[in-house]
Parts: structure tokens; sequence; C-alpha cells
């Protein structure tokens, strides 16, 4: 895609997002060396990464069945140690979760339907905003890898669906495609955290 044509993306997402804000009551600033920014994309590169390796290593001594244990217990251990580390809340979430612990708040919601409306893979899928009490709040889509559509795909296999039913049995977290905007990292850092 043409630069002239990514930045006009880039605006578009920016004024949705400024939208949302002001709809909200927020203050946006999306500056691209705000030390949180920095930071939130760093701890959520961090969170991805981790998790990336522990399914693949799932998966490649036990298969799908052995990736469900890594979403259900090591997800969650690797968020609240960020969360602990960082002094900020370190969550995923979804429109369409698995795990009820990880429903997605009002604002959040708004910002994943927007990462759901971007289908250029080069177009902006992350969230930043300071808030005018000093909270800042980050989100970055996660994409559906090929790793994923195991668990998370249009064809989940039998097994994997029955072991999925019996921990998650309201379950809306499959369909996906490779690509599809499986969800969003989020994390939210407290207003004594603005200053950084």
């Amino acid at each position: 895609m043409p630069d002239h044509k990514l930045a006009d993306r880039y605006r578009c997402w920016l004024a949705i997002a400024m939208t949302i804000a002001a709809a909200a009551g927020m203050a946006p600033a999306f500056a691209a060396d705000d030390p949180l920014l920095v930071e939130s994309r760093a701890v959520t590169e961090e969170f991805g990464n981790r998790l990336r390796s522990a399914l693949q290593a799932a998966m490649a001594e036990a298969g799908p069945v052995g990736a469900i244990d890594v979403c259900k217990e090591i997800a969650p251990q690797i968020a609240s140690e960020l969360s602990r580390r960082t002094g900020a809340q370190v969550a995923r979430t979804s429109l369409r979760i698995r795990n009820p612990r990880n429903l997605p708040a009002d604002w959040q919601v708004e910002i994943l339907r927007d990462f759901e409306k971007e289908n250029e893979p080069e177009a902006p899928r992350e969230f930043f905003l300071r808030r005018e009490n000093g909270e800042v709040r980050y989100m970055k889509a996660i994409p559906t890898g090929g790793l994923c559509t195991a668990c998370h795909g249009t064809a989940v296999p039998a097994e994997v669906q029955r072991i999925l039913s019996t921990h998650y049995p309201h379950d809306r977290a499959v369909g996906y495609e490779a690509g599809d905007v499986r969800g969003a990292f989020s994390i939210v850092w407290p207003a004594r955290s603005a200053g950084n």
C-alpha cells in the first residue's frame, strides 16, 4: 500500500479514536514518544512472545489439547506477573470471549469493534489514550495466527471441542480464520503512573 494511503488510514483511525474519546469524555493524546506508550508496547510484546512460546511448546508436546491449559492457566499467570511488575492492569479481552474473566469493559468494546473493521494488514491496530483523570489506556489487536485456529478456528477437532465445552460451556471464541482480529491486549495505567 502506498505511503500516502497508509497515512490516510492512520488519520482516519486516529479520528475514530478521538471521536470515541470525546464521546466518553476523555482527552486523547497519541505521541509516538510518550513513555507509557513505549512501555505499553514493550509489555505487550513481552506478553505476546511469552504466550506464543508457551503455546508452541504445548502444541509440540500434546497438540491442541495441551494448548488449552496454556490459555487457561499460563496466560492469566503472565498477565498477573506483568501487572505486579509494572503497576498497570495487564489483560487480554475480546468481543467473542472464551473465559468470562476476559469480558471487555464498555470502552474496550468500542476499540475492539474498530480493530475488527480494519481489514488491511498494514492498518494501525493499537489504541492509546491519556484520560483527563490521569489514567492511561492502551490496547493492541491480537491477530489470529495459524496456531490459534486449532482451538479458535472454523474446524475445531472434536476432542478439543469436548474439553473446551467442559471448561467453557458458553464459549464464543470460535470461527476465526488466520489473520482475523482475535481480541486485544489491554493495559490500563493508574493515574499515579501518568507522569512516567
